[in-house]
């Protein structure tokens, strides 16, 4: 089951249905199904505190994902920071829903093991958001 939460801010206004459908078609691209997913939107501040608490990172970020994968059935917290995505937005010239959109995914790609810390890897990824992006706007 796959919900979508808010701490302090209101929800984005986002096709919960669509994408909730979009992320089981990503997941099953990977042979993976999905379990419970949870995403909870937060502001800035409170991604800065789950940054310094779990992570030891003491910036911004524009998600953290906890995993609770389990064998072929995905499943964890993604918290999303709704500033940095309009941050980002900007940023890369793209639009607010485009950046949501491939945060959102972004997030189960890691949860499908898709990794971005080393050389090589951040450009796989990348891609791979893509193709994901490709598939939510064919069905849109």
């Amino acid at each position: 089951m796959i919900t979508y939460n808010a701490e302090r801010i209101p929800l984005p206004a986002i096709d919960q249905a669509a994408v909730s459908d979009w992320i089981v078609r990503v997941a099953a691209t990977f042979d993976l199904k999905v379990g419970d997913v949870n995403y909870i939107f937060v502001d800035d501040e409170r991604i800065l505190e789950l940054n310094r608490q779990f992570v030891g990172h003491d910036y911004y970020t524009d998600h953290i994902g906890f995993d609770y994968t389990e064998g072929s059935r995905i499943a964890g917290d993604i918290y999303i920071s709704l500033d940095t995505v309009r941050t980002n937005a900007e940023k890369f010239a793209a639009t607010y829903d485009h950046e949501l959109h491939r945060v959102i995914i972004h997030g189960i790609l890691h949860l499908c093991g898709i990794e971005d810390k080393l050389p090589g890897q951040r450009e796989e990824m990348e891609r791979q958001e893509d193709k994901a992006l490709e598939l939510l706007h064919h069905h849109l």
